[in-house]
């Protein structure tokens, strides 16, 4: 009897501490226990240290040239993957290093008096970003070139740390088949897509959203 009666009151002992835990958390502040993947983060990029290069692949050899950043940004919720904001190129700053080259290139293909932008709109982010490390994502969003916009996802390898970011991507834009003209000719063929690469660094914000 005595055993049982020990036993008893451990029990209800250990009953009364549990219940006694339970109201304690209960009575915390929703915000004590923040969640991992909530909120906004607001990234800026510094047009400056960004670098846009590009590749173009022809019968005799790879032609190789860079494009200047306007501006960009980008704002995404992490719960949901929800991005906004958008990545500008200016067309016109477009460089082989080919004086005659890059006039055609400008006059005949990109057209770039008229198109003067390159923009790329981002709507959604698949796979997680960590607020802190390197996270490798896949961005879903609109390309736009040469006045028509383009359904795209693009690979991005980002690394945040301590307010600053950087990114790398590379992807091909299918250029030709978009409807740009094809400046290949009798002795010369081009490859239909010109691949891109992405060096992109800037600041980022974070906000503590719904």
């Amino acid at each position: 009897m005595n055993f049982l009666h020990h036993r008893l009151i451990r029990f209800s002992a250990l009953a009364m501490l549990a219940l006694a835990s339970l109201l304690v958390l209960g009575a915390l502040p929703q915000h004590a226990v923040p969640q991992a993947n909530s909120g906004e983060l607001l990234l800026e990029m510094e047009a400056a240290q960004s670098k846009v290069h590009w590749a173009l692949n022809t019968t005799f050899h790879t032609v190789h040239g860079t494009v200047a950043l306007r501006r960009g940004m980008m704002r995404v919720h992490l719960a949901t993957g929800k991005a906004t904001g958008e990545i500008i190129v200016d067309a016109a700053s477009g460089s082989s290093g080919n004086d005659g080259r890059d006039r055609k290139m400008h006059r005949e293909v990109l057209e770039s008096s008229r198109y003067t932008d390159i923009v790329f709109r981002p709507d959604r982010i698949e796979g997680k970003i960590a607020r802190q490390g390197i996270s490798i994502v896949q961005v879903h969003g609109a390309f736009v070139l040469h006045g028509s916009e383009h359904e795209m996802t693009v690979p991005v390898q980002a690394e945040l740390n301590a307010g600053h970011w950087t990114a790398s991507s590379k992807f091909d834009v299918p250029f030709i088949d978009w409807g740009l003209k094809n400046p290949s000719n009798f002795f010369a063929k081009v490859n239909h897509a010109v691949e891109i690469e992405l060096e992109l660094k800037g600041d980022f914000k974070e906000s503590n959203g719904p």
